[in-house]
């Protein structure tokens, strides 16, 4: 009896999951039909009209929910106060699509684009022929955005765009402690779908030695800022020093006095006590300074 509740319940909370209300519906004309929210309705009948002076209706989503209930379409929510219906543009955005996907394509190492939608911010019955195309450094790290282009009279023009995209990234495997040196025994590659990213996620990590910044979480997706480049020596390691004097090379090892990375200065103590400073050139090796 139990197993049958539950199976029903997780229907019922699909059903309502797929009938959530978007905020913003594009349509092909100023008659809105059933069809806009529904797209498999089997009969199909106009339920609002936008305004002949106006390119967008807005309407509040209670008021939206209770006339599809009247067309027999129930238990529908929304998670904004309003449904705004925006009448598409009649221009050509593909230049404005290929300047995204060659944006996206230049962040991320491995994406597969699904696809792009550019819609203008209000209605435009052209674009100018000549114009330059600007986003934001950070766009990419979200799966939508804002962006404009500037006209030859320096007027900007502002589009919503939403990109379809997978991504690979590196998830820790498990909890990482800090200044755990990153391999592909405790990360793993996977793809997937960009929606917002908190940073530039980690595209390879056998190009540079890298190592946690902090403790990291299990399953978390790795970024930028959780990294930093591998020590090459730890504190209280033995390090082989290198000094060129008078057209010979010396050769001794040294106690390492704290953590180190390639070309950092720091001291060493030698086997008779005495303490110098180094540059580290590599991992556990360094020269006098």
């Amino acid at each position: 009896m139990f197993s049958k509740i539950l199976f029903l319940s997780l229907i019922l909370s699909n059903i309502y999951a797929d009938n959530a209300l978007e905020e913003v519906y594009y349509v092909d004309s100023k008659d809105v039909k059933l069809s806009t929210i529904i797209p498999y309705v089997k009969n199909d009948a106009s339920i609002l009209k936008i305004e002949e002076n106006r390119y967008s209706q807005k309407i509040k989503s209670k008021e939206f929910i209770k006339l599809l209930s009247k067309y027999g379409y129930k238990n529908y929510t929304a998670n904004s106060s309003y449904i705004n219906f925006i009448l598409k543009s009649p221009v050509n955005t593909s230049k404005i699509e290929q300047k995204i996907e060659e944006y996206y394509k230049k962040n991320y190492e491995n994406v597969e684009i699904k696809s792009i939608h550019v819609a203008p911010r209000g209605y435009l019955s052209s674009i100018p022929e000549v114009y330059t195309i600007q986003m934001r450094d950070d766009d990419f790290l979200s799966k939508d955005g804002v962006i404009s282009i500037k006209t030859a009279e320096n007027k900007k023009l502002f589009f919503d765009y939403n990109i379809i995209a997978d991504v690979e990234v590196y998830k820790s495997r498990n909890s990482l402690k800090k200044d755990t040196n990153l391999s592909p025994s405790n990360t793993i590659k996977k793809s997937v779908r960009l929606e917002k990213f908190r940073d530039k996620p980690l595209q390879n990590i056998n190009k540079t030695s890298l190592q946690a910044k902090r403790h990291i979480p299990k399953d978390m997706i790795l970024t930028i800022r959780d990294v930093e480049i591998a020590d090459a020596l730890k504190r209280d390691a033995i390090v082989n020093v290198t000094l060129l004097k008078d057209g010979m090379v010396i050769n001794f090892s040294a106690k390492a006095l704290k953590d180190a990375k390639v070309n950092d200065i720091i001291k060493v103590q030698s086997s008779n006590g005495k303490i110098l400073k180094v540059r580290v050139t590599g991992s556990n090796t360094a020269e006098i300074e």
